[in-house]
């Protein structure tokens, strides 16, 4: 609970997280450096695309 003032807190932040989380974890043992180094770029940019779309609304 480090960095949270209350519990309430931390159990906000660590329940969007985890449905944050596994978007920018894809399974890199399956994947060679070049096509993980291209997911991840392709996953940062949805994800910009969403956060920005949802500043907008």
């Amino acid at each position: 609970m480090t960095g949270f003032r209350t519990v309430g807190s931390a159990q906000r932040f660590l329940s969007s997280f985890s449905r944050i989380s596994p978007h920018f974890r894809p399974p890199r043992h399956r994947m060679t450096a070049t096509d993980h180094r291209t997911e991840l770029a392709t996953r940062f940019h949805v994800w910009e695309q969403v956060t920005e779309h949802a500043l907008a609304a």
